[in-house]
């Protein structure tokens, strides 16, 4: 694999759907690869903006060009992490070497929009694996996790009861599952997740001592606006804050790729389904609804926690249809659910950072469903 770039061959002929796969994850593969000239790209403006200030008006602030510096050296530190999370995904996914054939393929080049995708991934690895993310990870995978332990306890037997958790990112609530002693498997779309997971999950601890939080990344250095102090973009995030590889010996985790819908079609397989920011990443959330309550077994348990940011409602030729929450209760009612719990407006926050000037906070919803035994 390049170090600069990964291109695959291009053809005349309108691409296969197993083509565009490939070119898509070589995209995703140049994106983590193009972090740190993009990130130092956007340094260089910056660097060039001030000294366009009057001598005057630059002497008000004889440290930032200090600053800028120390911009630069953090995002040396991510583009470390953004290499190791690339160096293996080609053999761990396909199962095969790229053949680099020219550089700036468009197939592969990457857009705006996957650049900001590998900030944002980075800033999921705080959320998921790094002590500052414990806040969010308390408000929002603390109650899904709380409802499956009261209401289905992990078998005694050598059965295991099983729970599913698609859309689950970087893994760590499919995790904290597991770790409870339930056989559990995380499901993820979206390459920037599936080779970020991959290498926390798979190779930043070292079970021979126990060594984690052994990482560093500064997830915040690119911010420019709503910024307190510099000290607070700046500011290290050490992970993963587990050993990923420490769950114990009789443990049942696995990860999965794939689009939900079309990777689980086994009826009545799964005694446990948990969603968590997720539901509101399809484009036709019925279909969501409906393949839970299909795969889900006869007494099966659906916990849902989450907004409905609805990704693809503002996306130019992306289908999306948008529905209130009330009507989802109507929805999964309507297939066949019994609601036993609903609460709402409960404040949780999504990759935020603690001392911006910007908070988003989302008026969750709890939900939590039985498939009827019929």
């Amino acid at each position: 694999m390049s170090a600069d770039s990964v291109n695959l061959p291009t053809r005349d002929e309108k691409a296969t759907a197993e083509e565009e796969e490939a070119f898509h994850f070589a995209r995703v593969v140049n994106s983590f690869l193009a972090y740190k000239k993009d990130a130092l790209k956007q340094v260089a403006v910056c660097e060039k903006r001030f000294k366009d200030l009057t001598q005057r008006h630059q002497n008000h602030l004889p440290n930032h060009l200090e600053i800028l510096e120390r911009k630069r050296t953090s995002i040396e530190f991510n583009n470390v992490i953004c290499q190791m999370i690339v160096r293996t995904c080609g053999n761990a996914f396909q199962n095969k070497e790229f053949e680099t054939i020219q550089k700036g393929t468009p197939a592969t080049k990457p857009r705006p929009m996957d650049l900001d995708k590998v900030r944002t991934t980075l800033k999921q690895i705080v959320r998921d694996w790094s002590p500052e993310g414990k806040h969010e990870r308390e408000t929002c995978y603390k109650p899904i996790i709380d409802e499956i332990l009261s209401r289905m306890p992990p078998s005694k037997n050598a059965k295991k009861m099983s729970v599913l958790v698609p859309g689950c990112g970087l893994g760590r609530l499919a995790w904290e599952i597991a770790r409870l002693g339930y056989r559990c498997e995380g499901n993820e779309f979206s390459f920037f997740m599936l080779f970020t997971s991959d290498f926390v999950l798979n190779r930043t601890a070292n079970p021979s001592n126990g060594d984690f939080h052994r990482f560093q990344m500064y997830p915040w250095v690119t911010q420019k606006c709503n910024v307190k102090s510099w000290e607070s973009v700046l500011a290290p995030v050490k992970f993963p804050d587990v050993n990923p590889a420490g769950l114990p010996p009789d443990s049942e985790f696995s990860m999965a790729a794939g689009d939900f819908v079309e990777c689980y079609e086994t009826p009545c397989s799964w005694n446990c389904v948990a969603t968590c920011y997720f539901i509101d990443t399809a484009h036709n959330i019925i279909s969501y609804i409906e393949r839970i309550f299909d795969i889900l077994t006869p007494g099966g348990l659906w916990v849902n926690f989450g907004p409905l940011l609805y990704h693809f409602s503002d996306m130019p030729d992306e289908p999306s249809v948008e529905f209130s929450y009330e009507e989802i209760l109507g929805i999964a009612k309507n297939i066949g659910f019994e609601i036993v719990k609903d609460v709402r407006d409960l404040p949780s926050t999504y990759i935020g950072n603690s001392a911006s000037m910007l908070q988003y906070t989302y008026q969750c919803a709890l939900l939590v469903a039985v498939k009827p035994v019929v």
